[in-house]
């Protein structure tokens, strides 16, 4: 793996790994979280101000009756096409899923010095859910766990599928569905959970930035399967807005990015509504919104295509060094939000949840209070 793919690579693909959605009971796939560190008695800083959750937030959401599962929608075969009609643009506020390793922390942390700052300037944000076990059986429930409880609230959830194979090509985060094929029967039952609400999808972080590991033959049938998934999550549900992997402004040139993502379905109004940058990595907002206007021209397309940035942990930009693994010194960059006022940038959006260790603060993919307390207080 060359140097500047794994900046990303490692750190977006540990996020989801551990997702507590993404395996059967609680603890399944996932590290047992780190014991919280000594540290100094800190005054907390001023909280940042939160919408006060709902009751509906207060609980996680029920997942649906397993027995009930809908069957997976027909789909187009890898080279079919499906005509529907384009999602509207996202409107309303972001999802904030009650189910995380950063509410886990709050809930049982009240008493830690550092609990008002992690609460109200991590916990109290929407981020993204991450499926990142294959486990097809569970899929489509777990997927409208998370939807429904949007839509119940009438707000924006934001889902990672992170299962395609060959994932980071057999480094840190390897694992996903063992074959293409049975990546697009994946792809059916993630779409099958989508609902009818409005939802973003950031679809397989890495997949495209990164496939110069794979041979010219497995790279073609991998664009093949991710414009494949994004006509089936779109055909499911036409309000889903579907977001493809540009990598982020430190990787590969706007045209090299822009080509692949052309082959990988992302200028097809029935696949795509543009492309996602920066995911779990840490360069400035104002970098990826010149970087990824730069891949939209090269791309082409409809004018209506977008970019959603990663604004996680990108507060002071990326390290001189390039260090990629919980580097010191990092901030939370820009809330999410849907408003960026920013022509064709859609939204900023918190993919990787602070917090969660890349592997050198904490044990991968696992909420690290010291960790979070950095991010929250520089």
């Amino acid at each position: 793996m060359v140097a500047v793919a794994s900046v990303v690579v490692v750190a977006g693909a540990v996020a989801g790994t551990l997702s507590a959605l993404d395996g059967g009971p609680r603890g399944t796939g996932r590290a047992r979280t780190p014991g919280v560190t000594a540290s100094p008695r800190l005054a907390p800083l001023p909280a940042l101000p939160a919408p006060s959750p709902s009751a509906a937030e207060s609980s996680a959401s029920a997942a649906p009756d397993a027995s009930a599962s809908p069957s997976p929608p027909p789909s187009p075969s890898r080279s079919g096409a499906v005509r529907h009609r384009r999602g509207a643009p996202a409107a309303g506020r972001l999802y904030r899923h009650p189910d995380s390793q950063v509410l886990d922390w709050v809930r049982t942390h009240s008493g830690d010095p550092r609990h008002a700052v992690i609460a109200s300037r991590i916990a109290a944000r929407p981020a993204a859910v991450w499926f990142a076990e294959y486990a097809p059986q569970t899929l489509t429930d777990r997927v409208a766990a998370v939807t429904s409880g949007g839509a119940a609230q009438g707000r924006v959830p934001v889902l990672v599928p992170y299962a395609i194979p060959g994932r980071d090509c057999g480094g840190h985060s390897q694992g996903g569905a063992p074959d293409l094929d049975a990546y697009d029967a994946w792809i059916d039952r993630f779409a099958a959970g989508l609902g009818s609400g409005e939802v973003i999808v950031v679809l397989e972080p890495d997949s495209v930035a990164q496939a110069e590991c794979l041979s010219a033959g497995e790279r073609a049938d991998r664009f093949a399967s991710l414009a494949r998934a994004g006509r089936v999550l779109k055909a499911a549900n036409p309000r889903a807005r579907v977001y493809f992997d540009a990598g982020h402004s430190g990787w590969n040139a706007p045209g090299k990015q822009a080509a692949w993502l052309r082959q990988a379905g992302a200028a097809s109004p029935e696949s795509s509504d543009g492309i996602f940058s920066n995911v779990s990595n840490f360069h400035t907002t104002a970098d990826e919104i010149a970087y990824d206007r730069r891949v939209l021209e090269a791309l082409g397309g409809p004018a209506g295509l977008g970019a959603v940035i990663d604004t996680s942990r990108n507060g002071n930009g990326a390290p001189a060094d390039g260090e990629w693994c919980d580097p010191a010194g990092r901030s939370l960059g820009r809330a999410p939000t849907l408003a960026t006022g920013e022509p064709r940038i859609d939204a900023y959006l918190w993919v990787k949840l602070p917090g969660e260790s890349d592997g050198c603060k904490g044990r991968p993919g696992t909420f690290t209070a010291s960790y979070a307390y950095d991010l929250a207080s520089s």
